[in-house]
């Protein structure tokens, strides 16, 4: 996997690459201040933070999957961020380095990583969530499965986390992609993100 990190603080982006790269072997990554490498470097995953986001980021390299790093945004900045760009993840400052390479992983294959405050914070803002935090339609147990798609879990992984069998876990996914008119988990995620939820309202995302 080729990854660009492009953040404005140089500290962040130096202390960032450092933590990938150690002990990794399999990925390329290059800092966008490399002028040398990044000019025709063709990465898979871009690494950005609000200060550097930009239409001409998306012109110059189409193909790459975005991840915003929050490093300290006001949560409504997130959100207008979400609306106007096609991101497919946000990474809290909080996440350790193993979920933050699977997340890396997981956008890379074409699925959405995006933490589940911030996808709630976007709903409850967004007016998709009642002061209770219930979208009518959705099951409790429902909730905790999408949660847990939200954090890039495959359904094996949100069996275990849930105690209950992975044909369980399938049937649950099966009827929310029915009621919310979705065939995979990007767009179920997508489909909250971008504020297209069914009208059929139900519970926050949470893990």
């Amino acid at each position: 996997m080729n990854i660009l990190i492009s953040l404005s603080n140089n500290l962040i982006c130096e202390a960032l690459y450092d933590l990938l790269k150690k002990d990794d072997n399999e990925n390329k990554i290059i800092v966008a201040d490399d002028k040398n490498n990044a000019s025709s470097f063709r990465p898979d995953v871009i690494l950005v933070d609000l200060n550097n986001i930009n239409q001409k980021l998306f012109s110059q390299y189409p193909e790459a999957k975005i991840i915003l790093i929050d490093t300290g945004i006001k949560q409504e900045d997130i959100i207008a961020t979400l609306v106007s760009y096609k991101i497919h993840g946000v990474l809290s400052p909080r996440t350790d380095i193993h979920l933050f390479k699977k997340a890396l992983k997981a956008v890379s294959k074409g699925e959405i990583w995006i933490d589940n405050g911030t996808v709630k914070a976007f709903l409850h803002n967004t007016g998709l969530l009642s002061s209770t935090g219930k979208i009518n339609g959705i099951t409790e147990r429902e909730k905790e499965i999408i949660g847990h798609v939200c954090q890039g879990c495959r359904n094996k992984e949100i069996a275990s986390r849930l105690f209950v069998s992975e044909q369980t876990v399938k049937a649950h996914l099966n009827r929310v992609f029915r009621k919310l008119n979705v065939s995979s988990r990007s767009q179920l995620v997508a489909l909250a993100v971008n504020n297209r939820v069914n009208p059929v309202r139900d519970k926050s995302l949470t893990g």
